[in-house]
C-alpha cells in the first residue's frame, strides 16, 4: 500500500482558492493525500468561499488562513501554486518536492464589480468548480 502524499496549496493570501483546494483535497482525495494550504500573506478566510464550498457539501469554516512559516514541519511531496503571485513568490522547499503551477482566476477580483450578491457568488462558484475538477484528478494529474 502506498503512503499518502503531502500536498501544499499555496496562494497569495490563503483566503479563497487555496482554502477551496485544501477542502476539496480533504473531501475527495484523503485516501491518497494529506492536504495543507498557506499563503505568502495572510488575508483571513473569505466568507464567500466558505459559503460556496458549503453549497458543494464541503465545510471549510474551521480552516484558518496561515503563512507558510506557520505550517507544521512537513516534507511536502507537492507544492501547487494557484495564482501568479504565489508562483512568483513561492518560497524554497527543501527535499524532493515537485512544484506545479495551476493558476485559477481570483474570485474576489472577479466579484469586485458584481451588481448583486448572486452575481458575485457566481464567480466564486465557477472557480470553485474548476478547482474541484483539478483536485479530483490528484495526484495523477501532477505526475503527467
Amino acid at each position: 500500500m502506498n503512503e499518502k502524499k503531502n500536498i501544499l496549496f499555496l496562494c497569495t493570501g490563503n483566503s479563497c482558492r487555496s482554502q477551496m483546494a485544501e477542502g476539496f483535497a480533504r473531501a475527495l482525495r484523503s485516501d491518497v493525500l494529506t492536504a495543507f494550504s498557506a499563503g505568502v500573506e495572510k488575508h483571513g478566510l473569505n466568507p464567500r468561499a466558505v459559503a460556496v464550498m458549503a453549497e458543494a457539501g464541503v465545510d471549510i469554516a474551521g480552516q484558518t488562513s496561515k503563512l507558510v512559516s506557520e505550517l507544521p514541519d512537513v516534507s511536502f511531496d507537492y507544492v501547487v501554486t494557484l495564482c501568479g503571485s504565489a508562483h512568483d513568490l513561492c518560497p524554497f522547499f527543501p527535499g524532493p518536492v515537485k512544484k506545479v503551477h495551476m493558476g485559477f482566476e481570483d474570485p474576489p477580483a472577479l466579484a469586485a464589480n458584481a451588481a448583486t450578491e448572486e452575481e458575485a457568488l457566481g464567480h466564486y462558484r465557477r472557480v470553485r468548480d474548476a478547482i474541484r475538477e483539478f483536485v479530483a484528478g490528484l495526484p495523477g494529474n501532477l505526475d503527467a
